[in-house]
């Protein structure tokens, strides 16, 4: 083995475990996706967790100074097509090999900059900041699941991107104590958090709700390498958002909502069941 492929493959280990670390649930649904998928996945995610980390916990340093150095490794990597950073040369590889669109990593890292300043978001900048932060993701997790087929890609990427707002919005719900209180954000505009009405958290869930059902329709099409994989992930996502719909306002602003692992596991019963039924 070269030395260069032994270093693609240590590498590959900090975004697999990263993503094993921070979040459960997608950890669980990227196994089931085809093993051909699961790595590549692993290193958008440990890219966009790492990104993340510097603008909502590295409270006692410069984020200002760390994102800005993370963004130019991040370019040096792409260009040179290796890094010292393993989570940064995991996601060079798999984005140059699957030619993921560079406008999309600006939309990224533009939404994580506008994480460090901006506090209250109007209804353009709301969608700017879901844009980049949450519905580019999903679509480079696309251009992945469709190896290559750009035409498949076209044809699914309203509902991928549908897909990762749905996630997203529903994080800022679960999270409205956490980013309220501790990070001094309001995602949601036109909410008074203050005063946080059934009638503001039915508008929200009913925006999540479309974007729910657009994403569940192109999941239906998606290539079967991803397919069940992706469908889980929607499942773990609409569960909690299901029974985030039943807490009252002023509970969403004391609590945090989470599904537990048995609930986990009988979502993936269940899922698995639809899924040999084809009943998505």
């Amino acid at each position: 083995m070269s030395t260069l492929k032994l270093y693609d493959e240590a590498t590959a280990y900090s975004s697999k475990f990263t993503t094993l670390m921070y979040s459960s649930s997608f950890s669980s649904a990227i196994k089931l996706l085809h093993k051909d998928l699961r790595q590549p996945i692993f290193d958008i995610y440990g890219f966009v967790r790492f990104a993340d980390e510097i603008v909502d916990t590295f409270h006692d340093y410069d984020k200002v100074a760390l994102l800005q150095q993370f963004k130019l490794d991040t370019y040096q990597a792409l260009a040179q097509g290796i890094s010292m950073n393993p989570i940064l040369h995991r996601f060079q590889l798999t984005f140059n090999k699957y030619k993921i669109d560079p406008a999309l990593l600006d939309a990224f890292l533009f939404s994580m900059e506008m994480d460090l300043s901006k506090q209250q978001y109007d209804d353009q900048t709301y969608n700017t900041y879901i844009y980049g932060s949450a519905e580019v993701v999903g679509l480079m997790c696309l251009y992945i699941f469709c190896e290559g087929n750009q035409a498949q890609f076209e044809e699914l990427k309203p509902s991928a991107q549908s897909l990762g707002a749905a996630f997203q919005k529903v994080n800022f719900l679960r999270d409205i104590k956490a980013d309220f209180e501790g990070l001094d954000r309001m995602y949601f505009p036109n909410c008074d958090f203050s005063n946080f009405s059934q009638a503001d958290k039915d508008k929200i869930e009913e925006d999540i709700q479309n974007d729910f059902s657009k994403a569940l329709a192109g999941i239906k099409h998606l290539p079967l390498k991803a397919r069940f994989g992706v469908y889980v992930a929607f499942k773990y996502y609409y569960s909690l958002f299901k029974k985030i719909k039943k807490v009252h306002p002023h509970s969403i602003l004391k609590t945090r909502i989470r599904i537990p692992d048995y609930g986990k596991i009988f979502i993936l019963a269940k899922a698995s069941i639809r899924s040999q039924l084809n009943l998505f």
